[in-house]
């Protein structure tokens, strides 16, 4: 395995009581990478952000709550670009019909698919052979010695 590589893959039930652990794997690896040249403390929150709205995307909807359902994640950096992708066993959905969050009213919704799109490079929801997987990429700044 290249050093400058990371691979994450973690299985969990479909229950939101994972989340803080998700957010601390994204936190961990976010102030563990000495190359980066931006602010590891902002990254380590974005990375954060992005696996729990993921994260609790996949359980509320894409998996419906169901408890004989589970979430999959693959966290990787490879040539200087992070790379999460959530699976999901649910229907799916067209990410790109997701209206933008009401922030005037008080209406609940929209608002994670927002922050992940604000914060990641790309983001793609696709069919899989089981169900259906959210890519998030961003590019990372590194120094080069």
């Amino acid at each position: 395995m290249d050093k400058n590589r990371i691979e994450i893959d973690i299985r969990i039930p479909n229950q939101t009581r994972y989340l803080r652990l998700i957010g601390r794997i994204g936190e961990e690896l976010a102030n563990g990478l000495d190359e980066y040249a931006g602010n590891r403390n902002t990254l380590a929150y974005y990375i954060n952000l992005v696996l729990t709205e993921s994260v609790i995307n996949t359980i509320t909807h894409a998996n419906a709550r169901d408890p004989d359902k589970l979430v999959h994640l693959s966290i990787s950096i490879e040539h200087d670009e992070l790379v999460i992708r959530v699976f999901d066993e649910g229907e799916g959905f067209d990410i790109t019909r997701v209206p933008p969050p009401d922030f005037e009213g008080l209406a609940e919704g929209g608002r994670g698919v927002f922050l992940i799109r604000s914060i990641m490079d790309s983001v793609n929801y696709l069919k899989t052979g089981s169900g259906n997987v959210l890519e998030m990429r961003k590019s990372l700044i590194v120094n080069r010695h």
